[in-house]
């Protein structure tokens, strides 16, 4: 049977929605999920900006969840003014199975539970991975007759294919930009100008 994972927190927790994990293939990258069918690069990251465009979410509900650290950057975290947070392949992939999570009405509380989970997964895993929601708690199956077993009890009203949702965002992703962890980042506008009146005044003297 599934085991199920209670959210933690506040007492009406048990009245929100939770989802199910389900385990296929382990290890397995699905064919055809990745262009190359690799893994994205650990070291790219992609702009605030674009991460809210390509999970569908908006720049308060990213920041917002940055900041109660439901999903944070890996890649680069904001670093006082002027310093740009980047969001791995990772990142926006649970930033758009949160948002899609809250469209279904289930609570914050119940899906940092199921974020806790997916953090502690590589992207091969999550590639192998279907939530459910049963509308009030939290189940993690890890084969078939699991499944099975938790649709037959009238559980799963909803699920999640995460290698679905992979899938859409690796088409999507494509088309932007994305930046290295290593890279320097761009010099603030505001100090780039004070650079070329100095270097003005000296050419003058």
């Amino acid at each position: 049977m599934a085991e199920e994972q209670q959210g933690q927190g506040s007492s009406d927790a048990s009245s929100a929605g939770g989802p199910v994990a389900v385990e296929v293939s382990p290890g397995v990258i699905q064919p055809g999920l990745f262009p190359d069918d690799s893994v994205p690069d650990d070291l790219e990251g992609y702009r605030v900006p674009i991460a809210c465009q390509v999970a569908g979410i908006t720049y308060r509900q990213l920041d917002y969840w940055a900041r109660t650290g439901l999903v944070q950057p890996t890649i680069r975290n904001a670093a006082g003014s002027g310093s740009q947070r980047l969001y791995s392949f990772k990142d926006i992939l649970v930033l758009k199975i949160v948002k899609r999570l809250l469209d279904t009405g289930i609570s914050l509380q119940n899906i940092r539970v199921a974020v806790d989970h997916l953090r502690k997964r590589g992207v091969e895993d999550l590639a192998n991975i279907t939530l459910f929601s049963d509308g009030a708690t939290v189940y993690e199956c890890t084969s078939a007759e699991e499944v099975v077993d938790l649709l037959q009890g009238g559980q799963g009203v909803f699920g999640i294919a995460v290698s679905g949702a992979m899938r859409e965002l690796t088409g999507k992703i494509a088309e932007f930009p994305a930046e290295r962890a290593d890279e320097a980042e761009a010099v603030p506008l505001h100090d780039e100008l004070a650079t070329r009146r100095r270097n003005r005044t000296r050419k003058i003297g």
